[in-house]
């Protein structure tokens, strides 16, 4: 069964009369399903301003995206695939708060956000990709991971974390790695891996810079696949 769709929202996004080169759209809306669903339909996405701002929604130009047969994976994360297990769906909300920890720098997943998301998870539109590993005490610990949202062929990321333990320190990465390999094997052809902004660390991994009406062109393609079964999907090999 696919996810569930919610009522319409009674905002619009008109993402294609942005100025170029400019990433933040405005303030205003709500966090209702139908308005997320609505922003990431049209290439927006929401954020706050700031930690106790208001709430913003925003379409990078150019924005971050990770091509399934780009991922750059080294060596060294190779070796540290082999010490994690890829999981999807099994610690959500664990994953949200390993990133919304506020004590990690440039931290913005307020509780609105925070509850929005759940919202959308608990309607089938989110997932989390988590990276397990067993710890010195022979227990099973999350160990980083990812969540985002799932429309069609897009997965739109929000945000990735590890662990606080120098073993957990590529955790993040695998998790990333496992969930390319899964899009791969879903039928890879056509569909987005969006990565909002393309930064020094995500470049590494092989994220590269398209304009926006090449972005919006992509989404347009990935919107009209079908969507991935994902408590089915399980990370390859």
């Amino acid at each position: 069964m696919g996810p569930s769709e919610p009522p319409p929202s009674r905002y619009a996004f008109d993402v294609a009369a942005a100025a170029p080169g400019e990433d933040f759209l405005g303030t205003g809306a709500d966090l209702e399903p139908g308005t997320v669903l609505a922003a990431y339909r049209a290439g927006a996405f929401p954020m706050p301003v700031s930690r106790r701002g208001r709430l913003g929604w925003w379409s990078p130009d150019p924005r971050g995206v990770i091509p399934l047969d780009g991922l750059r994976v080294s060596r060294s994360l190779r070796a540290a695939c082999r010490r994690f297990e890829v999981r999807v769906d099994t610690a959500y909300d664990e994953v949200v708060r390993g990133c919304a920890d506020p004590r990690r720098p440039g931290g913005w997943i307020t509780r609105d956000v925070s509850a929005a998301y759940r919202r959308l998870r608990e309607l089938g539109w989110v997932h989390s990709v988590e990276a397990w590993s067993v710890g010195q005490d022979g227990r099973e610990r999350l160990s980083g991971g990812l969540y985002g949202v799932a429309i069609g062929g897009l997965f739109a990321g929000e945000s990735m974390f590890h662990g606080p333990q120098p073993r957990d320190r590529d955790a993040s990465k695998v998790a990333l790695v496992g969930l390319v390999e899964m899009l791969r094997a879903a039928g890879g052809e056509g569909r987005l891996l969006d990565v909002q902004w393309a930064t020094e660390h995500l470049e590494s991994l092989g994220a590269r810079e398209v304009d926006r009406p090449t972005y919006l062109g992509l989404l347009a393609a990935a919107l009209d696949l079908p969507a991935v079964r994902w408590p089915t999907l399980a990370p390859a090999g």
